[in-house]
């Protein structure tokens, strides 16, 4: 049978080890919503810290709550409410910045390898807006243009390139830092160019030239 001390020292241990992964989680959420903020693209959705965000969310709340309720002072209420209100606006900003970007480039989104970046929901909220966006067009602008510019993909039927969606631009300037390691990395129109990333160094660079640094989480954006 374990003892009082023994009993107290596995509930602080476990209450550390809760700490660390509520501070781990909510820093990998923040960049998140950086990265998603700088990218010109839509990334791929962070399934499993969202999930775990909203449960350490449910979590606070419900400890907020207990101590609300048992007396607790007033001034550690408010300290974890604080903490508690910064969690919920880093959730809420970064699932908005996905929707915002789902409405721009939905019809992109639609048409490309992008779509799989989406959760289910956002799937379902991007045909939604795609099925009312051409709804909403061909009833108040297209039935009325003649026959061979009705398309909401291309601004006439003589057109080759599907020139009325919106696209991400790509070779936008973006901030970024390496994460661990430095990086070099090829730029130019030839790619006889380097550009050289220290670690936690900051730099200025067109995103297509790390793109795949960020997908794979070697580099973020700021």
């Amino acid at each position: 049978m374990a003892s009082g001390s023994e009993e107290g020292t596995e509930l602080e241990t476990e209450d550390i080890d809760k700490s660390i992964r509520l501070t781990t989680d909510v820093e990998l959420l923040k960049q998140a919503w950086r990265n998603e903020k700088a990218s010109p693209e839509i990334l791929k959705f962070q399934a499993d810290l969202v999930q775990r965000s909203k449960e350490q969310i449910q979590l606070m709340e419900d400890t907020v709550e207990d101590y609300e309720g048992n007396g607790t002072d007033p001034l550690t209420i408010s300290l974890y409410q604080m903490d508690l209100d910064r969690y919920q606006f880093l959730l809420r900003s970064y699932l908005r910045t996905r929707l915002q970007k789902i409405e721009k480039y939905t019809i992109h989104i639609s048409k490309t390898e992008m779509w799989n970046r989406l959760s289910r929901p956002e799937q379902k909220f991007a045909k939604r807006c795609k099925d009312s966006m051409e709804k909403h067009l061909t009833q108040s602008v297209l039935s009325k243009l003649p026959e061979g510019y009705r398309s909401i993909l291309q601004q006439s039927a003589s057109s080759d390139a599907e020139d009325m969606v919106p696209e991400p631009q790509l070779d936008t300037f973006v901030f970024c830092k390496s994460n661990q390691y430095r990086e070099v990395v090829q730029v130019g129109e030839s790619g006889d160019e380097q550009f050289d990333f220290a670690v936690d160094g900051l730099g200025v660079i067109r995103y297509t030239a790390i793109r795949e640094l960020v997908e794979t989480g070697k580099v973020d954006l700021v």
